[in-house]
């Protein structure tokens, strides 16, 4: 059974970065995980924010974030990193990690329910 553990959010302004980062243990083989990052708003459903293929090339990212954050892997590390830059105030909410183990010709999938393994989340919140 893994678990898997988020760290990094805190309270930034508008405009500022931050790096979220994920690690899933108890797990034979991290390389074999698709991992993806989502997030839910105060009085929101959880929404799909970006995702790394186990091949660490596949990735995908929502129209809301693509050009401010990216999604990276450290496979040695058993990590995965979520740069968040020129935050938003809509960009508060609580991030998730979750992680998939996949067959290496798995398609990347970005649909929370397809996800098995889940952290508890980090909050992050952007002032304005």
């Amino acid at each position: 059974q893994a678990h898997v553990e988020e760290s990094g959010g805190g309270l930034v302004q508008a405009g500022d970065s931050l790096r979220l980062s994920c690690t899933a243990s108890g797990v034979q083989q991290f390389s074999r995980l698709s991992l993806g990052w989502f997030r839910q708003a105060p009085g929101k459903e959880r929404e799909f924010v970006a995702a790394v293929h186990r091949n660490g090339r596949n990735t995908a990212l929502s129209e809301s974030v693509k050009g401010r954050f990216t999604i990276s892997r450290d496979n040695d590390k058993k990590m995965v990193y979520l740069q968040m830059n020129s935050l938003k105030p809509e960009d508060t909410a609580t991030y998730y990690c979750a992680a998939k183990s996949v067959i290496l010709s798995a398609p990347l999938t970005i649909t929370e329910t397809t996800y098995d393994y889940w952290g508890q989340g980090t909050p992050v919140t952007v002032s304005s």
